[in-house]
C-alpha cells in the first residue's frame, strides 16, 4: 500500500491494521455477487433463448426457493428445507456495490486493508449443484464468460474464480480447458461433492430440498460413479489447485423446515470433511502429490480433528493391527465361557449351558472377504509421518476472519508431529455475515492483540499459506499482481535444512 492510498484510508479499521503489517494482505474467498439480468443475457449467449427461459423458470416456479410456495403443513409433511434468505448486505449499500460491481471493490480495497482479493461467486454455488446436465453447464458456462468480460482490467488486485462443474470428470476437464485456454483464468471454484440418485435416474431438481432419499452423496475421490484422476491430473497440467466450495444443505441432518441458522452452522466444514476424506483414504494425495487442494468458508477445527482421526484410525486398524488384534476368530471362546460362569448372572449363565458361547453370529460376527480388510491401501499408509505428509502440505483451509479455532492450526505442540495446517484468511465479503467490509482484517487481527494468534501465524494466515496454496502449482500465479514481488519471494525461499 503506497503513502498515498495510506493517507486516503487511514481512518478505515483495515488499513491501520494493514499499515502495521510488514506483509501483504490476501484474501482467499471474497464473494462477488452476479448482477443477475446481466447473467441471462450471458445464459442466452451461450444457449438461446430457450435456455435464458429455462433459468428465468428454475428460479420462479419454486423448484430453487420452493419453501415459500408451500403451507407450513406442506413444508412439514414433504420435509422441505428452510433456504437461506437475507443473505446479502443491504443496509451497507456501500459493500453491496463492491460485491456487484468490480471497479468499485477495487477502488475500495486499500479500505478493506487487503492488497489481492481472490473473488469467488455466489448464484454458481447453487448452480452448480442442478442435475440437469443441459442447464448445469449452460449456465455455469454463461456466468464463467460474465466473469471474466466483468472483471477483465482488476486482475492485478482482484483474481476472479471460475466455476467447475463435476458431476462427471468429462464436463470438468471441458469447462477447466475452456477458462484455462480461452477465458484465461487460473482461479477455479470446484463442486466438491455430487449429490446422485440411487439406481442412476436424475429425477428433478433437489439442490435445495430436504427430499434427499434416494439419493447419495460422490465425494469424488473414494467410491465414486467415475474415475476422477484425469480431472486431477488435468489440474495438475494446468497448474490449478482446485478450492472446494460445496455446500451440505439439504443433506439428511440438515434439513430443517424452520431454521436457516440450524442448516447453515457447519454445513461447509461438513461438505469439506467429506472431500478431504474421500481425497485421502482414495489415494488421491499419494497418486498426485503434486496436487493442493483447498477447502473455502469451512474453518480449519473439523480439519485439526481429521488429521488425528485419520491417525489414531490407523493405528488401530491398519492392516497388521486389525487382523492381529480384532480378528473375531481368535476369541478364545473358553475363557469367554468360563469368565461367564464365574462372574456372570443367572441369565448370563443359562445361556451360556444353552449356546456355548456368549457372541452372536449376527451382528459381531460377519464373514469378511480378506482382500476387503485393507482400507488404507489407496493412500498406502505405513507410518504416522505417511498419514501428516499425504495431509498436512496438500490441504489448504479458508476460515471466517475472527474464527478463534485458526489457533489450533498453528499449535505445534497440540498437532501430532508437530504439524501446522494451513489456514487462510477469508473475508466472504458480499455475504452476510460481513456487515461492514472495512472492519474484516481488524477483526481478524484482534486475534493477535489477544494473543489467540503469534505474529508469524497472522503472517502465514493473511499471506504465506494462499501464496503456498496457489503459487506451488502455478508459480506464475501472482505475476501481474500487486503482490507480485512479495509473493515471489516466498515461492524462491530456500528451504530449511
Amino acid at each position: 500500500m503506497n503513502d498515498t492510498a495510506q493517507s486516503a484510508t487511514a481512518d478505515f479499521e483495515g488499513a491501520h491494521v494493514r499499515a502495521k503489517l510488514d506483509h501483504p494482505v490476501i484474501d482467499t474467498d471474497g464473494h462477488f455477487i452476479e448482477i443477475e439480468p446481466i447473467l441471462i443475457d450471458y445464459i442466452e449467449k451461450v444457449g438461446g433463448a430457450g435456455l435464458a427461459q429455462r433459468y428465468r423458470n428454475m428460479v420462479g416456479d419454486g423448484r430453487f426457493w420452493g419453501w415459500y410456495q408451500l403451507s407450513p403443513e406442506e413444508r412439514r409433511h414433504r420435509r422441505v428445507t428452510r433456504p437461506p434468505f437475507w443473505a446479502l448486505p443491504t443496509t451497507n449499500s456501500a459493500d453491496r456495490a463492491a460485491a456487484m460491481i468490480p471497479g468499485f471493490w477495487r477502488a475500495r480495497m486499500d479500505e478493506f486493508g487487503i492488497d489481492l482479493t481472490l473473488a469467488y461467486p455466489t448464484i454458481c454455488l447453487m448452480l452448480m449443484g442442478i442435475a440437469d446436465d443441459e442447464m448445469r453447464r449452460g449456465f455455469i458456462r454463461a456466468a464463467n464468460m460474465m466473469t471474466a468480460d466483468l472483471y477483465k482490467g482488476h486482475e492485478d488486485r482482484i483474481i476472479p474464480a471460475a466455476t467447475i462443474p463435476t458431476n462427471t470428470p468429462e464436463e470438468a476437464i471441458e469447462e477447466l480447458d475452456f477458462i484455462v485456454n480461452e477465458l484465461g483464468m487460473k482461479l477455479a471454484m470446484v463442486n466438491g461433492m455430487v449429490r446422485r440418485p440411487v439406481g442412476g435416474s436424475q429425477g428433478d431438481l433437489r439442490s435445495m430440498s430436504a427430499e434427499e432419499n434416494g439419493t447419495w452423496v460422490d465425494p469424488l475421490g473414494l467410491d465414486s460413479e467415475y474415475d476422477y484422476d484425469p480431472f486431477w491430473a488435468k489440474c495438475v497440467e494446468f497448474g490449478i489447485a482446485p478450492t472446494m466450495h460445496s455446500h451440505a444443505i439439504g443433506l439428511s441432518h440438515r434439513t430443517s423446515i424452520s431454521s436457516y441458522n440450524y442448516n447453515h452452522i457447519g454445513h461447509f466444514a461438513d461438505a469439506s470433511e467429506a472431500t478431504a476424506k474421500a481425497l485421502f483414504l482414495g489415494g488421491v494425495t499419494r497418486r498426485f502429490p503434486e496436487l493442493n487442494v483447498g477447502f473455502l468458508e469451512c474453518g480449519v477445527g473439523w480439519a485439526v480433528s481429521l488429521y488425528h482421526s485419520l491417525m489414531e484410525h490407523w493405528e488401530k486398524r491398519n492392516i497388521a493391527s486389525l487382523t492381529a488384534n480384532l480378528d473375531p476368530a481368535k476369541i478364545d471362546q473358553q475363557a469367554l465361557v468360563a469368565y461367564a460362569e464365574q462372574y456372570g448372572n443367572d441369565l448370563i449363565a443359562d445361556k451360556i449351558r444353552e449356546t456355548g458361547t456368549l457372541d452372536g453370529p449376527e451382528y459381531f460376527i460377519q464373514p469378511e472377504d480378506p482382500k476387503d480388510l485393507d482400507e488404507w491401501a489407496a493412500c498406502a499408509i505405513k507410518t504416522k509421518q505417511d498419514v501428516h505428509d499425504l495431509f498436512v502440505p496438500c490441504f489448504y483451509f479458508g476460515c471466517e476472519a475472527d474464527d478463534r479455532g485458526i489457533s489450533w492450526a498453528f499449535d505445534t505442540k497440540v498437532n501430532a508431529l508437530g504439524a501446522r495446517l494451513n489456514a487462510m484468511f477469508s473475508s466472504d465479503i458480499g455475504h452476510w455475515d460481513v456487515q461492514d467490509a472495512s472492519e474484516v482484517l481488524s477483526e481478524s487481527y484482534e486475534l493477535v492483540e489477544r494473543g489467540v494468534l503469534g505474529v508469524d501465524d497472522f503472517r502465514d494466515f493473511t499471506f504465506t499459506n494462499t501464496v503456498h496454496l496457489h503459487g506451488k502449482m502455478n508459480p506464475q500465479f501472482f505475476e501481474g499482481t500487486a503482490i507480485e514481488k512479495e509473493a515471489s519471494a516466498i515461492l524462491n525461499k530456500p528451504k530449511a535444512a
